[in-house]
């Protein structure tokens, strides 16, 4: 089909033959963004990233629907099916990022739910239009507005500020979980470092060797994050928590890192 890997094709074929049945007229488009775009897939530890893109905001008869459709697929037993993560975002939402848009079709981590689309979906808008995979539908360029340097380092901080930052305060959520989420969060760090610096998205390995260069302190914590991807290894929630610290110690000194000649 489209990606490298045939259970991944699978599990997509059935998403998309069973979504567009009950989208109708409404389907305009289904495209993958995530590390399916950027090129760094790992089959030990990623999600399979998707967005259908529809005409409208959808009627409750149809999330309804949706919500059945992914229940099934999730019970079918398909080798990664639990990791199928993304939205039903109207063309509305697509074209430019509303904040106080309407809540939408979500799936995240085996549930179904409806919610409002974080300022995370600047990114996701950004990857779709400039690397996104087609399953269906026209170029995403047709459907997206460009994306500034300064709107992605914007949703870099509002994901910082959200989600990450306030974790050193209450650690629980990564406390639970072991080493391979200790270095999704190192790892997520360099992106965001990177992306506060440059503006614009780049593949979490590319983040990461950069940030072994321009942080050589981390050097050898970014290496373990690195190979702890790859499977269970000793967790290390505390060193990850160090350099979430320092993270936020960067962004409080830089302003965001508002232009790319700020001093880090």
């Amino acid at each position: 089909m489209v990606t490298p890997y045939p259970d991944v094709n699978k599990v997509l074929n059935l998403l998309l033959v069973k979504a567009k049945a009950i989208l109708g007229g409404q389907m305009t488009g289904l495209y993958l963004y995530g590390s399916l775009a950027s090129g760094d897939f790992d089959l030990h530890s990623s999600d399979i990233d998707f967005a259908f893109v529809t005409e409208s905001v959808l009627p409750p008869e149809t999330v309804a629907a949706l919500e059945a459709m992914h229940r099934e697929i999730w019970a079918g037993g398909l080798k990664w099916a639990a990791k199928l993560e993304g939205a039903y975002v109207p063309k509305s939402l697509i074209r430019r990022h509303d904040p106080h848009g309407p809540a939408i079709p979500t799936v995240n981590e085996g549930a179904f739910y409806l919610a409002e689309l974080g300022s995370d979906w600047v990114i996701q808008r950004h990857v779709i239009r400039e690397c996104g995979v087609v399953l269906a539908g026209p170029d995403p360029k047709t459907l997206i507005d460009p994306v500034s340097p300064d709107d992605i380092r914007q949703s870099v901080l509002g994901v910082l500020r959200a989600w990450w930052f306030p974790m050193l305060e209450n650690p629980e959520w990564l406390a639970e979980r072991g080493s391979v989420y200790h270095a999704y969060a190192v790892i997520s760090l360099c992106r965001a470092l990177h992306a506060l610096r440059h503006g614009t998205i780049v593949s979490k390995p590319v983040a990461a060797q950069w940030a072994q260069e321009n942080y050589p302190a981390w050097k050898d914590l970014i290496a373990q994050a690195l190979r702890s991807q790859h499977g269970e290894h000793p967790a290390f929630l505390e060193a990850a928590l160090a350099f979430l610290r320092f993270t936020k110690t960067q962004v409080d000194a830089d302003g965001g890192f508002q232009n790319t000649s700020a001093k880090i």
